[in-house]
């Protein structure tokens, strides 16, 4: 909850908006400001503060304990110009909070943080447990000073800007090591602990075992990632409350696949019991990995006889492709997402001219690999390669990576083994046609006209479909210099379906620079004044030129009334 606070109408307006704009996220505190904020100190994860940023910091500093527990504020000025990270920047989620406000209330985030205000990730904002000398390394990579990244356990981090050899080390590790005083550790959750118990085993029981086979086999509790056990104890007191209290999801597999899995420890007691030879070894390898900790029982003091079983997997990493879409060129319809994704990315891997537009916003440390022209299949097995080495990768295209783009053939690659995630960009006929007016009003296709992959036979085929059946038709590559005579045969289709005074929009780099744009007619346009780098679009039989707008509308009674 975000705990909302102002003394003045200026600024309780400016509450007020944000109230209203996230009113399941915000509560309102009333009364004498003093009060107001130690309340909502107390009860709130978060606080934005309508007030000075003096008075504010007078209000927190006898309430300031630890930054780990400590609410992030976010302080915004009277005029509303400003929204201030002052407390909480990483660890109580200021910073995102100052940007996202900002953006609310048409504010400027300010965030001070050094790793946020040189663009270098904070090691406390990875998304995994840290520990260890985390202001002294943060501070090397700041100073420029040589880290080392040790990765003992492969894992999709980040870009950061380490070196071969340094004095600072960050170690991505489960092992339960203890960092030395220039050193960070970052805990991946790449442990997976299968769990078999009979009915009643006490949670206690359950918990112990764990814990002493991961403290036995030298490893880390904080890079347990999940229990799994079989369906039918899914429901069992002891292990789901030890689930509970490791802070983990209990994910569970039917019988039948856990019988599957091979196991170098099978038994006759869970066959008969639940159906699988196996239940801790199985269900600790259904989705594969290294098996660290063969099964184990627990061990009771009383006499009786072990009630839990438990086994220790380490899974290999998932790499991660996000294939982003960068837009038709102009840096305001990159969307925040895409944004995201570049700066997310370790590896980023594109067409050179594209790897330009956008260098600037990528992370210190971010490794890039670019290439030219006609490369896209390549491109697309490199960016597939490196996130099979659990590397975070991000694989560009221009406008929307799903249209004529780098989504087809890297997907085509990738198999299961990675984790894939689109970004989608404004692709260039929805650019122009945003800048011809509204001719994608009602229903539309998109062609290439580019028989280098496709078959002219194809292709033609398709156009005379779309000109039977009367969309409109946005052609993509329409001509180059050694193809300046598919784009004719194609106009040459639809002008036996339509009338020569078809609108047609053509529209030359959309939101870049040295765009233009020209409404034309089907009959008057010239093929030869277009280029590799237009888009056409051609209209249907209900579009219309209106007022020097290209407008298809949503139905024809409108026109029908007029006519």
């Amino acid at each position: 909850m975000i705990g909302l606070i102002s003394a003045t109408a200026a600024g309780t307006a400016a509450r007020d908006r944000l109230a209203a704009a996230w009113p399941d996220r915000t509560r309102v505190y009333e009364g004498p400001v003093g009060d107001a904020v130690r309340a909502a100190f107390a009860e709130c994860e978060q606080l934005v503060c309508f007030l000075a940023t003096g008075a504010v910091v007078r209000l927190l500093a006898p309430l300031l304990g630890d930054k780990t527990t400590d609410p992030g504020v976010v302080c915004v000025d009277e005029g509303g110009r400003f929204a201030v990270s002052l407390v909480g920047g990483h660890g109580g989620g200021a910073n995102e909070l100052a940007v996202a406000v900002g953006e609310l209330l048409d504010a400027q985030p300010v965030v001070t943080t050094a790793t946020d205000a040189t663009g270098v990730a904070g090691l406390d904002t990875l998304g995994l447990p840290v520990e260890g000398a985390v202001a002294a390394v943060s501070r090397a990579l700041l100073d420029g000073e040589p880290v080392v990244l040790d990765t003992e356990v492969s894992w999709p981090l980040p870009p950061l800007p380490v070196a071969a050899e340094g004095s600072h080390v960050i170690r991505v590790t489960d092992r339960a090591a203890q960092p030395s005083e220039r050193e960070v550790l970052l805990r991946p959750p790449s442990l997976v602990v299968g769990v078999g118990a009979s009915k009643g085993a006490p949670a206690e029981e359950v918990l112990g075992l764990i814990e002493d086979a991961l403290r036995d086999a030298g490893l880390s509790v904080r890079s347990l990632a999940e229990l799994a056990t079989v369906d039918a104890k899914s429901d069992e007191p002891g292990i789901v409350e030890a689930a509970r209290r490791l802070g983990v999801p209990l994910v569970t597999h039917s019988a039948a696949e856990l019988a599957a899995v091979e196991v170098p420890n099978p038994s006759d007691a869970p066959l008969v019991a639940v159906g699988t030879p196996s239940v801790a070894e199985a269900a600790a390898l259904a989705e594969g990995g290294e098996l660290l900790v063969p099964k184990r029982k627990s061990a009771r003091g009383d006499g009786h006889a072990s009630m839990a079983t438990c086994a220790v997997v380490r899974r290999p990493a998932r790499g991660r492709l996000a294939v982003v879409g960068l837009g038709p060129g102009a840096r305001d319809l990159l969307t925040p997402r895409a944004r995201a994704e570049l700066r997310r990315a370790s590896v980023l891997v594109g067409l050179d001219q594209y790897v330009d537009q956008i260098r600037d916003l990528l992370r210190p440390g971010t490794r890039i690999l670019e290439s030219g022209l006609g490369a896209e299949e390549e491109r697309a097995r490199t960016a597939v390669a490196e996130a099979r080495r659990g590397q975070a990768v991000a694989l560009i295209g221009s406008g929307d990576a799903g249209v004529y783009a780098m989504a087809s053939p890297a997907l085509a690659e990738a198999s299961d083994d990675i984790d894939v995630i689109g970004v989608p960009g404004v692709t260039a006929a929805l650019a122009a046609g945003a800048i011809l007016g509204a001719p994608l009003g009602h229903d539309h296709v998109s062609i290439s006209l580019s028989d280098l992959h496709t078959p002219w036979e194809v292709i033609e085929r398709r156009v005379r479909a779309a000109a039977e059946a009367d969309l409109v038709v946005t052609f993509y590559n329409p001509r180059s210099r050694g193809r300046d005579w598919q784009l004719p045969k194609a106009l040459a289709i639809l002008a036996g379906h339509r009338e020569p005074t078809t609108p047609v929009g053509v529209v030359r780099n959309a939101s870049r620079p040295d765009e233009s744009s020209r409404l034309t007619t089907l009959a008057a346009l010239d093929p030869a004044t277009v280029d590799m780098m237009t888009v056409v679009t051609v209209g249907n039989t209900a579009t219309r030129d209106i007022a020097g707008r290209m407008v298809t509308p949503r139905g024809y009674r409108w026109q029908e009334a007029a006519s």
